[in-house]
């Protein structure tokens, strides 16, 4: 029928383009605090992975979208009222994966909520434009529900990159 692992991967919006979790060349992962520092955390964090990786080419669009999704997982998945539990694995968690044309940034959270991109025509606007940010800077992204004991979601972006000549 199936294996269970796959089932975290069916999205409800957009699926992950077919990438063969087998194949994964890097993967690294990151816990994040539900305090706005963690933007901080999460940038410094993907700037050493993909320095680790010789990528840092790709730091500066990687780093935006980045620090996009993990605003928005901060902003609309934890509101301020939400008790803050001392969770091992922290609310949100940040996950870089590197096949070798494909790196995909996924951020976990514990909302269901679907992300939302607001229509703006006011680009000066503060709020409502991360996900166009993402859209803009990343070849695809799409989100799904988390499956199994994990609650919550994964909202994703895909940036594709070149065949290194080596």
């Amino acid at each position: 029928m199936g294996t269970n692992g796959s089932t975290m991967l069916e999205p409800l919006r957009q699926g992950l383009p077919p990438l063969d979790p087998s194949a994964v060349s890097n993967a690294a992962s990151c816990a994040l605090p539900p305090r706005y520092e963690a933007v901080r955390e999460a940038r410094r964090f993907t700037s050493r992975t993909l320095d680790g990786w010789e990528m840092s080419d790709r730091f500066d669009d990687v780093c935006l979208v980045v620090s996009e999704l993990v605003t928005n997982a901060l902003r609309h998945a934890l509101p301020a009222d939400t008790p803050r539990p001392a969770d091992q694995n922290g609310p949100v968690r940040l996950h870089l994966m590197r096949w070798t044309e494909r790196l995909v940034c996924a951020v976990r959270d514990p909302s269901h909520d679907s992300p939302v991109t607001r229509d703006t025509d006011d680009f000066s606007a503060e709020s409502g434009r991360g996900l166009f940010l993402v859209d803009s800077f990343s070849d695809s992204w799409g989100w799904h529900p988390l499956a199994g004991a994990l609650e919550g979601k994964v909202v994703w972006a895909l940036f594709r990159l070149q065949r290194s000549a080596g």
